[in-house]
């Protein structure tokens, strides 16, 4: 007996019927400076050994769909080095208040 199939996440997108059809939005505009902080953490971090890119996409395919969509796309990284960093024990939840 075969397992199903899983679930796909909300990341996954190609195969929702709602995303079928849509143009493709071509972002060209270079990071704002929010942007630019986070993928600074984010290069210190790997540097560091803190934190790999897959981990890092890991922590974005694993936000919550009603999470996932109100977040923009560098608050998302910024959710998912957060939860990383929790669950390596970097940081404890109470030095992020």
């Amino acid at each position: 007996m075969s397992d199903p199939a899983p679930t796909p996440a909300i990341h996954d997108m190609g195969g929702l019927s709602r995303f079928r059809c849509t143009p493709v939005e071509r972002d060209e505009a270079p990071p704002d400076a929010f942007g630019k902080k986070v993928d600074a953490l984010r290069q210190v971090l790997a540097q560091k050994g803190y934190m790999t890119v897959d981990e890092l996409r890991r922590g974005i395919e694993a936000i919550p769909e009603a999470e996932y969509f109100s977040l923009t796309y560098y608050e998302r990284w910024l959710t998912s080095i957060t939860t990383l960093l929790l669950e390596k024990g970097v940081v404890t939840a109470e030095e992020l208040r």
